[in-house]
């Protein structure tokens, strides 16, 4: 199969952007700063797990939800897709990358644990769940990226944990009125806060920002480590990759501005800061480098990468650099941010002529 049958103008993907655009605004612009062979298979992954993670999530039998789930994922990677658009394009990623089906298992089961109202003793029980749920993701598009090697898989999984625990630290409180608490329990116990009487009536107080401030503590630990596996990726990807970082870590520094309070407050990044982060990236990307001194992988990743490809020399790493200039790229994307800010807010573009 050529790279070709992965691009937009298959109906399948086609459909998958659609959705894309109809559930993360912030997400479909992002994704446009990845080069082309590499942004269909990510859209194509983004709609599958955006559907399954609906319909684990939607109530009814959590487990006859997950049986239809693995069957379909059965059936994609025998080659015989259901005809659910999502299907059709993830299949085409499968045969394609030779994508581990191992990934998309493992967030199954992090799907499962979250429809299951799961709640985790310590940190290291947290990032086990934020493996599952957001680790995959960045271990599956570091391997359509086309680089397997075991540490470069390792620093992408902890991207994606850190990203995890940067949306549990912004939604503390609307995870509470919904009854759900991700924060370790060891630290509310260690802390002298009863959590069931918190839930009842949750507040932003001193001991509860301290333990919000801590989680944000770890998810910046793992934005740095992921520094060096951003440096390993092919060119072209890096300042994607880099500026998704980038942004998800404001995330948290717009958190502390705020007082640490995502108790009663949800902390949003403004569209002119993402801009301004946006082509930011552009630059700051070039100083990333590799350490020689790469810290052990987290434990909690650990079996996403163990089994894979475990070596790769320096030379067998894919070398693509951009095919067009990266600052028409980052042009477009400001534009077309722009555009789905206008269309939030209920503005026609000619409001904004001069």
């Amino acid at each position: 199969m050529s790279t070709a049958s992965l691009e937009y103008d298959s109906r399948d993907l086609k459909a998958c952007i659609a959705m894309m655009k109809g559930g993360s605004k912030t997400f479909f612009a992002a994704s446009r700063l990845l080069p082309l062979r590499v942004r269909a298979a990510s859209v194509a992954l983004y709609a599958f797990c955006r559907v399954a993670d609906d319909l684990v999530d939607q109530g009814g039998d959590v487990h006859a939800n997950l049986l239809c789930l693995h069957q379909r994922l059965d059936m994609i990677y025998a080659g015989t897709p259901t005809d659910c658009v999502e299907d059709q394009a993830l299949t085409l990623v499968v045969k394609q990358y030779q994508l581990p089906r191992l990934f998309l298992d493992a967030l199954l089961e992090g799907f499962e644990w979250d429809a299951l109202g799961h709640r985790y003793q310590t940190l290291e029980e947290l990032q086990t769940y934020a493996a599952r749920v957001a680790g995959t993701v960045g271990a599956m598009m570091c391997w359509i990226m086309g680089v397997k090697s075991s540490i470069t898989l390792a620093r992408a999984c902890e991207l994606g944990v850190a990203m995890q625990l940067t949306n549990i630290a912004r939604d503390v409180g609307e995870d509470a009125r919904n009854g759900r608490i991700y924060l370790p329990l060891e630290w509310m116990e260690t802390a002298n806060i009863d959590v069931e009487q918190w839930l009842k009536d949750p507040k932003p107080t001193a001991i509860v920002k301290a333990q919000i401030s801590r989680l944000l503590d770890e998810a910046d630990t793992l934005y740095q480590r992921a520094q060096s596996g951003i440096a390993e990726l092919p060119p072209d990807c890096r300042a994607a990759i880099f500026a998704a970082s980038t942004i998800y870590g404001e995330i948290g520094a717009q958190l502390r501005r705020e007082g640490l309070d995502s108790v009663t407050n949800r902390t949003v990044v403004s569209t002119t800061r993402k801009l301004v982060l946006l082509a930011a990236a552009w630059t700051q990307v070039r100083w990333v480098y590799t350490k020689s001194d790469q810290p052990m992988p987290l434990k909690a990743i650990s079996f996403l990468v163990e089994d894979q490809q475990l070596k790769l020399d320096a030379s067998d790493r894919p070398n693509y650099f951009p095919n067009r200039a990266m600052t028409h790229r980052i042009e477009r994307i400001i534009g077309l941010l722009e555009r789905l800010e206008n269309e939030k807010i209920g503005r026609k573009p000619s409001e904004f002529k001069s």
